[in-house]
């Protein structure tokens, strides 16, 4: 499995800004694939998930309302869609995805793959 994170860039506050995870080594059907961050000096902060077979998502409230997941079966590719951006989402974007039916996907060491990470730099 390999997961390739990408749409990374600087923008101003306020901006929008969408984010892509390619997956590729074997279907998704069942796995879960999760989003987090990682601002400098900080640890990696949970941002959401989405049940790739189901499309239900759950959010972390720091980005509830602001960030949106979805995900495409037919590109195997997973989205991150981020509105109304803040300088303090300025982090290292990250995509990870995880094949067990259950487990605290909030958590970074529930996940079993990752991808390499993408910067995301929100000016004021």
């Amino acid at each position: 499995v390999q997961l390739q994170a990408s749409g990374g860039g600087f923008v101003q506050a306020g901006d929008s800004l969408r984010l892509s995870c390619a997956a590729s080594g074997r279907t998704f059907s069942g796995w879960v694939m999760g989003w987090f961050r990682q601002a400098p000096g900080k640890e990696r902060e949970f941002l959401g998930y989405i049940r790739w077979s189901t499309h239900s998502t759950y959010y972390a409230d720091s980005v509830k309302g602001r960030f949106t997941i979805s995900r495409d079966n037919a590109k195997n590719t997973m989205y991150l869609q981020m509105n109304g951006l803040k300088p303090e989402d300025t982090a290292v974007y990250y995509c990870a995805a995880d094949s067990h039916p259950y487990g605290s996907y909030s958590s970074s060491q529930t996940y079993d793959y990752w991808g390499q990470g993408t910067l995301v730099t929100v000016s004021s």
